[in-house]
């Protein structure tokens, strides 16, 4: 039976320095040329998750956005996809009528895009958007009707927790929501998708997809729980987030120890051998 292996990144593949060790990256390159399908879900892009797993060889497609897309790994262009229809406008609606201003993330033309208002950013925008200089997604606008330019698929409000509060006790519901403090920054976000966008569903397409039979992940926050729910197996690390631990098959080791790819070499590779290539 062939094993489908997800790991998040942030906090869990990546190190504290935001990035895939050098025992990481040889292991699991080791382990996908022996015939492991090993793939990652993460709430970031696929640009910025390419940068920080530079020298990571994962052959398969990448769950990105937070589940609200799948892209191919070679160039990006999204395999499998979720947007807003009409009630993009009623959210940015709401949102501006509150105060807040979000990251806007579209497709317009075949261009993948974040827009935003400079005139309107936050502190915690202001340090975002910093990280993403030269991006060629970036696209700064100067009215709040061209912020809904395109085919949303993805808001990032980055903003004090008392405004983004009652707008995810709004939204969670009726929206996938993820309402958390940053990782690296500690900065309040509230990200806002697609109901059917999630790493969950996400990585059941590919599972399917790959025609694989079990599907075993590797997280360590909140967002990741239903990731968890749906897999054969879940392991936290151990910097994890307690709620996630308590959904887990197991506890590994952290993720400045490299404890997936620990685990990987100690459990997949009898699996990787006898699964063959992809």
């Amino acid at each position: 039976m062939r094993t489908l292996y997800v790991s998040d990144l942030d906090g869990t593949l990546l190190r504290s320095d935001e990035r895939t060790s050098g025992y990481t990256n040889r292991t699991v390159n080791r382990l996908v040329g022996e015939g492991m399908l090993f793939s990652y879900a993460t709430a970031r892009s696929f640009q910025t998750a390419r940068k920080v797993t530079a020298g990571l060889e994962a052959e398969i497609p990448l769950i990105v956005y937070n589940g609200a897309a799948v892209a191919d790994h070679r160039d990006g262009s999204f395999l499998q996809m979720n947007f807003f229809g009409g009630e993009a406008a009623e959210i940015l609606d709401e949102l501006e009528a509150c105060g807040v201003f979000p990251i806007v993330y579209a497709v317009a033309g075949g261009r993948e895009m974040f827009s935003y208002l400079p005139a309107r950013c936050t502190r915690g925008m202001r340090a975002f958007l910093e990280t993403r200089k030269n991006d060629r997604r970036a696209n700064p606008v100067a009215t709040r009707r061209t912020l809904r330019a395109g085919d949303i698929f993805y808001f990032t409000c980055i903003d004090e927790r008392e405004k983004l509060l009652p707008l995810y006790e709004k939204y969670r519901e009726q929206y996938h929501c993820v309402f958390q403090v940053d990782l690296y920054t500690r900065e309040q976000w509230l990200e806002i998708m697609p109901k059917a966008a999630s790493k969950a569903s996400a990585a059941l397409w590919l599972k399917s997809s790959l025609g694989c039979g079990r599907l075993v992940v590797f997280g360590d926050g909140e967002n990741d729980v239903d990731l968890f729910e749906a897999a054969d197996e879940a392991y936290a690390v151990a910097n994890a987030a307690d709620v996630l631990k308590a959904v887990a098959t197991g506890v590994i080791g952290a993720n400045d120890e490299d404890g997936v790819a620990r685990w990987l070499d100690a459990h997949a590779r009898c699996a990787a051998q006898t699964q063959g290539g992809v």
